[in-house]
């Protein structure tokens, strides 16, 4: 199936979760917030959010500072 992540088109097996994307992108989900179709996916539903065709996801990464 194909989704779009941070305007790029990726291929993903039926089924994938977000869980299994940030692990195929090789990215440490407690540092991101991932927003799926302009909604927030909380990191504690992200193994459970199971992606559809044609789902746009953003992926930013969390800076700290002060």
């Amino acid at each position: 199936m194909l989704v779009q992540v941070n305007g790029e088109d990726r291929e993903l097996v039926e089924g994938a979760t977000i869980a299994q994307l940030l692990e195929q992108l090789e990215l440490d989900p407690r540092t991101l917030a991932v927003e799926r179709n302009l909604q927030l996916v909380p990191r504690a539903k992200h193994a459970e959010a199971i992606l559809a065709e044609g789902d746009r996801l953003e992926v930013v990464t969390l800076v700290g500072g002060g």
